[in-house]
């Protein structure tokens, strides 16, 4: 759980909860979830607490590739959350929970998102995404392969100006915050 200011957020994976189902573990405010007639492989959990009480409370989910919850998996930002779940990013007020938008940011995973200036970056499994407070996509950029590797470490890395991003094969990608790659290895220095 994570404390900001005067709500607490918890963020987990709720991987039994079943729309309409009685026999839920949790309930749930809303549910937001990408319409698919294939189950739902990741499906998220959001509560809101205000003075240890919940006040809100929603679930997203999205089919294709799996998501973990991780430090790198969401950004909370004054008013409002933005998440990975599977190959959609959802973006939800705060702290009503309502649903302001969401994205298909990767054609399977969404690993990870990141603020940068008024924009962010999601590091997926088959494309590095920059989109804009909207969730508009901006710009995709794929390698020759995933952008993951064995050690699941290291594979992005956001630095001033650089994206840099190692794919399977730790073949070096280099993208500026406008989507130029650079491919002489000299200016990787």
């Amino acid at each position: 759980m994570e404390f900001l200011e005067k709500y607490q957020i918890e963020i987990y994976l709720d991987e039994t909860y079943r729309s309409g189902s009685t026999d839920n573990l949790n309930t749930y405010n809303f549910e937001y979830f990408n319409e698919t007639e294939n189950q739902l492989t990741t499906q998220i959990g959001i509560k809101l607490y205000e003075n240890g009480n919940i006040k809100y409370s929603a679930i997203v989910g999205s089919d294709c590739g799996a998501t973990t919850v991780n430090k790198n998996s969401t950004i909370i930002e004054e008013n409002r959350i933005l998440i990975c779940c599977s190959n959609t990013i959802f973006c939800l007020s705060k702290p009503e929970l309502k649903l302001l938008w969401k994205t298909v940011a990767d054609e399977i995973t969404c690993f990870e998102i990141f603020k940068k200036e008024d924009f962010y970056i999601v590091h997926g499994e088959i494309e590095i995404t920059k989109l804009n407070n909207e969730g508009e996509i901006l710009w995709q950029k794929s390698g020759a392969d995933i952008f993951t590797n064995m050690n699941e470490k290291d594979n992005l890395e956001i630095t001033e100006k650089y994206i840099i991003a190692k794919d399977w094969e730790n073949r070096i990608y280099k993208f500026d915050y406008d989507g130029n790659e650079f491919t002489d290895m000299q200016q990787f220095k």
